[in-house]
C-alpha cells in the first residue's frame, strides 16, 4: 500500500523562500544565492516526508512563484513581448509574474487568477497561434534529480495538459483543441525524459475535472491522453483530481490507461457514490484522499478507516492520500507552543498530516484497528471536544427574520439621496484601503506586542500615520479618503483579533501567491464583537478633514473563507455569526459619524461551489444572505461599498448585485476589464470602481495608461455610476511606487472629467 502527498508547502518553514525572493528584487542576493536556498528549501521538504514514511513524495511542487507559471515556462509558452525584453530566463519568468519597468522595457504582468475555489492565486498562461509548445527547461528533472541524490525517489508532479489548456487564455482564431497536438508531444517528451531518468510514477494533476465538462471537454480529454499513455512504457502515471467529484467523466477517466487515479473523498461527494455504482478497475491503484488539504483538524480515523475499507472492497489496489496539495495549510503545529496542549492537540497542519497518513496505512492494514493503540488515542480526542457554544450567540440567531436581510428604500432612492449628501463630483476617486505598510509601521505595531509601547502611546504614533495619511490624499486630490489601516496586520486576523470564538497561530503561514503570505486564524468557538474594533481610529480620521473618509471593515463571507472554520457546525451559521458581529460595528460607525463604510468581500468567490449546479443549493443564498445582514440597520444616506479580489465575477454578477451595496470595486486591470462587457449586458445597477492599475505588480502606470482605462470602462459603465480606484489594497507596495501611481490616477480622473 502507497501513502502518497500530492504537494507540499514550499515557501520554508519560517517563510525563507519569501524572504529569499523579495531579498532578489532588491538585488541584495544574487540568482546563484537564491537558487542555492532554494535547493536547501527543497531538500529538507523531502527529508520531512522521507522520515515520516511517505512512499510517494512529490517533485516539482516547488515554485518561486507559481507551478502554472512554471509550466506555461518549461513548454515553451512565454509570450514575445516579455522575451523580447532580453532578460535572463529567471527575470523573464518574474516580469511574466509580475510585470517589468526598467531599461529594457515596460510591460505588464501577466493576469492572476484565484486556484478554483481556494486563496492561492496563479498566473494565468497566455497562448495564441505564435506559440509552439516544446521543452524549454529543464526545471521538473532538475528536481528529480536532487532529490535522487539524497536517495530519494520523488514522484514528479506536473500540471495536466487540459488543466493547463482550459485554465489558459487562448488569443488564436483556431480552434482551441488545435493546440492539444502539439501540447501532447511536448508532454510525450517529458516522459521520455523521465524513463531516462528513472522515475518510477509520474503524477499529472487535473483537477479541472471537478468542475462543468461538456462533450467538448471529455473529447479533448481522450485527445490529449490516448496518444500520451502509449508513451509511458515503464513509468506509472497517475492522474491526480481534487477540490470535488468527476461526475462527469467518471466513465471516461476510468476507462484510460492510468496506473493510478486519484479522487478527493473530503470535498469530492459523489466520488464513493460514483465507485459504488460503477465500479473500479482492478488493475489501477486507487488514489484516496483522506487525509484534508484545506483545514488543520485532526483526521477522525474511525470516519475515515470506515470509508477506505468500502473503497478497499471495490479497489483492492489502494493508496492513501492527502485530498489535495498541502500548500493550503501551514507547516508545523509544533512551532505553536503559545496554544495550550489541550488545544494544540485537537490541530494538524502539513507535517502532522504526513503523520496521519502514515498511521492510516498501519490501521486500515491491521484487521483489528479498533484495539490498536494509534486508533483508540484518536477515537478518545474526537470524544472529549470540548462544548465551544455560547448562549448570547445562539439566541442571537435565533431571533433573525426575514426584515433584518432587507435594506430600505431601494438603491435607486438611496442613490439620489447619497448624491446629495456627499456631492462627490463625476467620476470620484478613491483607494480601496490599506496604504504601504512600511518598515516604521510593522516597528511601531511589534513594538506593542511586545509591550514596548504602552496603549496611548501606541495609539498617539498610529494617529500619527493616519494623520499624514490624510494630508498626502489631500495633497494628491482624492475625493473619499481612507485611514490607512496602519493597526492592522491582515484583514481577516486583525478582526479576528477583535473577536471571541477565533485563535491565532504565531507560525501558521500560508502562501497566496509569489511571495505574498497570509496566517489564517482558527474558528474555534461561537463567534461575537466584545467590544467596537475600528471606530475610535475611524473617527479619528474623519476630524481631519471634510472630504468623507470610508469606515474599513471585512465582510462576514471573506473573514470565514480566509479562516480555518470548525467543522461541527454548518458554515452557514458561523457565517451568521460573524455577520452579526459586523453588523454592530457598522452601526457604530455610522453613529460615529461616518457616511461611507465599505465592507470587503473579497473572497466571495472563493467558496463558490465548482459546478453551477450547486450554486444556488446552499452558498451563494446563505453568503449573500450573511453580507445583506450586516448592512441592513444602517440609514438611507449611508454609502456602503464592497470589494471583491482576484476572481472571474462575469457568471454571478446578478447575485453581486443583489448584495444590494451602492458601489463595488473589483479587480479587472490585470484581466483586461474582460468583465466589463458582462457588466454591460446583465445590466448591473450598483456603482462600480473596476480597478484602473495593478497594485500586485511594481510598475508605475502612466497617467494616460490609466485615461485610456477609464475611456474603456465608459464604455461599458455609466459616468455617473463610475468610481476610479486601483485594484486592491495598497499594503504590500512602497510608498515610492504608491504616490506617483495615485498621482497618476487623480490625473487621469481629472482629465476624463473635464473631457466629460
Amino acid at each position: 500500500m502507497y501513502t502518497s502527498v500530492i504537494g507540499y508547502p514550499r515557501i520554508g518553514s519560517n517563510r525563507e523562500l519569501k524572504f529569499l525572493t523579495e531579498d532578489y528584487f532588491k538585488e541584495n542576493i544574487t540568482e546563484a544565492q537564491l537558487q542555492e536556498n532554494a535547493k536547501h528549501l527543497r531538500d529538507e521538504q523531502w527529508k520531512h516526508q522521507y522520515a515520516s514514511g511517505i512512499s510517494l513524495i512529490p517533485s516539482n511542487d516547488f515554485t518561486f512563484y507559481d507551478c502554472m507559471l512554471d509550466t506555461a515556462v518549461l513548454l515553451g509558452a512565454t509570450p514575445k513581448r516579455y522575451s523580447d525584453l532580453g532578460l535572463s530566463s529567471l527575470d523573464t519568468y518574474f516580469a511574466m509574474a509580475r510585470g517589468y519597468q526598467g531599461k529594457a522595457g515596460d510591460v505588464k504582468a501577466l493576469p492572476m487568477r484565484k486556484w478554483f475555489n481556494t486563496n492561492y492565486h496563479y498566473i494565468v498562461p497566455e497562448l495564441s497561434e505564435d506559440i509552439h509548445f516544446c521543452l524549454s527547461g529543464s526545471k521538473p528533472f532538475d528536481e528529480f534529480l536532487e532529490a535522487k541524490a539524497q536517495g530519494i525517489l520523488t514522484k514528479p508532479v506536473l500540471i495536466g495538459p487540459l488543466t493547463f489548456l482550459k485554465l489558459s487564455t487562448y488569443t488564436g482564431e483556431k480552434d482551441f483543441s488545435a493546440l492539444a497536438d502539439e501540447l501532447t508531444n511536448a508532454y510525450k517528451e517529458l516522459l521520455l525524459r523521465f524513463n531516462e531518468l528513472g522515475a518510477e510514477w509520474i503524477q499529472f494533476d487535473e483537477p479541472i475535472l471537478v468542475t462543468d465538462l461538456d462533450e467538448k471537454d471529455i473529447s479533448l480529454l481522450k485527445q490529449l491522453y490516448t496518444p500520451l499513455l502509449k508513451q509511458k512504457r515503464s513509468i506509472k502515471l497517475l492522474l491526480q483530481t481534487y477540490f470535488g467529484d468527476i461526475r462527469d467523466c467518471y466513465k471516461e477517466v476510468t476507462e484510460l490507461d492510468f496506473d493510478g487515479i486519484g479522487l478527493d473523498f473530503i470535498e469530492g461527494n459523489e466520488n464513493i457514490s460514483l465507485i459504488a455504482e460503477h465500479g473500479f478497475p482492478k488493475d489501477k491503484v486507487l488514489f484516496a484522499g483522506v487525509v484534508c488539504g484545506r483545514n488543520i483538524w485532526r483526521n477522525h480515523y474511525e470516519n475515515t478507516l470506515q470509508t477506505l475499507a468500502a473503497l478497499q472492497k471495490a479497489a483492492p489496489k489502494l493508496a492513501v492520500s492527502t485530498s489535495c496539495s498541502l500548500l493550503h495549510v501551514p507547516y508545523t503545529v509544533e512551532k505553536e507552543l503559545q496554544l495550550p496542549e489541550e488545544i494544540r492537540k485537537y490541530l494538524a497542519f502539513a507535517m502532522e498530516k504526513l503523520k496521519e497518513l502514515a498511521e492510516l496505512e498501519i490501521l486500515i492494514q491491521d484487521e483489528d484497528f479498533t484495539g490498536n493503540p494509534l486508533f483508540t488515542k484518536n477515537a478518545k480526542l474526537h470524544s472529549q471536544r470540548p462544548d465551544r457554544s455560547d448562549k448570547d450567540v445562539q439566541e442571537r440567531i435565533k431571533l433573525l427574520s426575514d426584515k433584518d436581510f432587507v435594506r430600505t428604500p431601494s438603491l435607486q432612492e438611496r442613490e439620489l439621496l447619497q448624491k446629495e449628501v456627499l456631492r462627490l463630483p463625476l467620476l470620484p476617486t478613491t483607494t480601496i484601503g490599506s496604504f504601504p505598510q512600511t518598515r516604521e509601521v510593522k516597528t511601531i505595531r511589534s513594538q506593542y506586542k511586545k509591550g514596548e509601547l504602552s496603549f496611548s502611546e501606541y495609539q498617539n504614533k498610529l494617529q500619527a500615520l493616519i494623520a499624514d495619511c490624510i494630508s498626502l490624499q489631500e495633497e494628491l486630490g482624492l475625493d473619499v479618503l481612507v485611514h490607512g489601516e496602519y493597526e492592522r496586520n491582515d484583514m481577516v486576523e486583525f478582526f479576528g483579533e477583535n473577536l471571541s470564538g477565533f485563535l491565532f497561530t504565531t507560525q501558521g503561514w500560508v502562501q497566496s501567491y509569489g511571495t505574498r503570505c497570509v496566517k489564517p486564524p482558527i474558528i474555534w468557538g461561537d463567534v461575537k464583537r466584545v467590544s467596537p474594533i475600528t471606530v475610535e481610529l475611524s473617527k479619528y480620521a474623519q476630524s481631519l478633514t471634510v472630504k468623507p473618509v470610508k469606515g474599513m471593515l471585512t465582510g462576514p463571507v471573506t473573514i470565514l473563507n480566509w479562516s480555518f472554520p470548525r467543522e461541527d457546525i454548518s458554515l452557514s451559521e458561523i457565517a451568521l455569526q460573524i455577520a452579526l458581529a459586523i453588523r454592530d460595528e457598522v452601526l457604530d460607525l455610522e453613529a460615529s459619524g461616518l457616511s461611507i463604510i465599505q465592507v470587503d468581500e473579497a473572497a466571495l468567490k472563493e467558496k463558490l461551489p465548482l459546478r453551477r449546479a450547486d450554486w444556488h443549493t446552499g452558498y451563494l443564498d446563505w453568503a449573500i444572505k450573511a453580507f445583506r445582514l450586516v448592512h441592513s440597520g444602517v440609514k438611507a444616506r449611508t454609502q456602503i461599498h464592497t470589494h471583491m479580489c482576484y476572481s472571474e465575477f462575469s457568471d454571478i454578477l446578478t447575485d453581486i448585485d443583489s448584495m444590494d451595496a451602492d458601489v463595488i470595486s473589483f479587480e479587472a486591470s490585470r484581466s483586461s476589464l474582460t468583465i466589463l462587457n458582462a457588466i454591460k449586458s446583465s445590466h448591473f445597477q450598483t456603482a462600480a470602481g473596476p480597478g484602473v492599475y495593478d497594485i500586485h505588480s511594481p510598475r508605475i502606470p502612466s497617467t494616460d495608461e490609466i485615461v485610456i482605462a477609464i475611456h474603456t470602462l465608459l464604455q461599458n459603465i455609466p459616468a455617473e455610476k463610475l468610481w476610479i480606484n486601483p485594484d486592491c489594497g495598497l499594503k504590500t507596495r512602497g510608498v515610492e511606487e504608491t504616490v506617483p501611481s495615485l498621482r497618476h490616477m487623480v490625473e487621469a480622473a481629472k482629465q476624463v472629467r473635464k473631457e466629460l
